[in-house]
């Protein structure tokens, strides 16, 4: 499958906010009827499409999408597949479609990022309103499936507990230290000889070990746990 970067515009741009779509989805008659769906939108933007490939995440990432359309996900908790798509569900916002109302897969989903998570019934117009609801920072979750996620964490213990020190490996320590100097992905990906796609990879996982939401909070985290790293 050959991936599109496209860099259409809508006729009337003006003083318009777009959000970037990419679509990774199986179904070719489905992906194209999105795709002209949301060309007809004056806010939203399509800037590549495709089918779920191993070489997917690449052209995601190149793209510099706001959100990213997934279908054909197998997210049951032990999937192997789950933890190839995870750092990318980490990096850009994500939308489920065309998934079953199961227990299991819907919580495996939420553990890796998903942002929004649509059922086989979902109409088109669901679709673009969750976009736009995905967009401005919301979440898109089935309403049969709020009590699953509500009766999860009412019974989830701590994963670890407050005060513990995060074991973070040389290399993490590593890319802390480099992020602490203000370095971008793309910067650290080249000093260390290792892709972005790599360094983001790792920058999310960190940031899920020592509980942050920004760069600047991991960093701070990591130095509150004792570990020593280079002055910015």
């Amino acid at each position: 499958m050959t991936f599109e970067i496209q860099s259409e515009s809508p006729s009337d741009p003006a003083s318009i906010t777009q959000v970037r779509v990419y679509l990774l989805i199986q179904s070719r008659l489905l992906r194209e009827a999105l795709v002209r769906l949301i060309r007809k939108r004056a806010d939203l933007l399509v800037v590549g499409q495709g089918a779920p490939t191993s070489t997917g995440s690449v052209a995601v990432l190149e793209s510099q999408c706001d959100i990213l359309l997934l279908d054909s996900l197998q997210v049951a908790a032990e999937s192997a597949e789950l933890a190839t798509w995870e750092p990318l569900v980490g990096a850009v916002k994500t939308i489920l479609i065309g998934m079953d109302a199961e227990e299991k897969q819907f919580l495996a989903a939420v553990r890796a990022g998903i942002m929004g998570y649509l059922l086989k019934d979902a109409s088109t117009s669901d679709v673009i309103a969750a976009v736009r609801t995905v967009s401005r920072g919301e979440v898109v979750c089935p309403a049969q499936l709020c009590s699953v996620l509500f009766r999860f964490v009412a019974r989830a213990p701590e994963p670890f507990p407050r005060n513990a020190k995060p074991d973070l490996t040389l290399r993490q320590q590593q890319l802390v230290s480099l992020v602490a100097k203000g370095l971008t992905n793309k910067e650290i990906a080249s000093q260390l000889n290792l892709s972005e796609f790599t360094v983001r990879n790792h920058i999310h996982r960190i940031l899920k070990q020592v509980d942050a939401e920004s760069r600047s909070q991991a960093v701070e985290a990591v130095r509150s746990h004792g570990y020593l790293l280079s002055a910015p």
